[in-house]
């Protein structure tokens, strides 16, 4: 071990030290990512009522790269549980916050929302 950190130049090792430290992170989150959708998978499918109480956005990148939007809903169910998801961009844009309806998950996995009909709407 003395020899890595001491073998060189002082610059040498310092990169060798954070190329090593990029891929440490890399396959961390790469098993967490298989890990928590393993443990997704063990879960049932669950239908709950539920109310829309939020949405968010989280931008990562931009500048001289390409920016990704990430996209979350909470939803509160009628004992006052509170649960966030990440939800994709087609299925953000058709929530409102105080939406009413059926939430469909699995896990932390977000399966679908089906709306209830609101008072006054047309059945089209």
């Amino acid at each position: 071990m003395e020899e890595f950190l001491l073998g060189g130049d002082i610059m040498f090792t310092v990169v060798r030290l954070f190329i090593f430290l990029v891929f440490a992170i890399i396959l961390f989150n790469v098993l967490k990512g298989i890990f928590q959708w393993g443990k997704n998978n063990q879960q049932p499918r669950l239908t709950s009522a539920a109310k829309v109480i939020g949405k968010r956005t989280s931008i990562h990148g931009g500048g001289n790269t390409h920016a990704y939007n990430h996209y979350f809903a909470t939803f509160e169910f009628p004992n006052g549980d509170r649960t966030e998801f990440q939800l994709k961009d087609e299925e953000y844009g058709m929530l409102a916050e105080g939406d009413s309806g059926e939430l469909q998950f699995q896990g932390t996995r977000y399966l679908g929302f089906t709306r209830s009909k609101r008072t006054g709407e047309n059945s089209g």
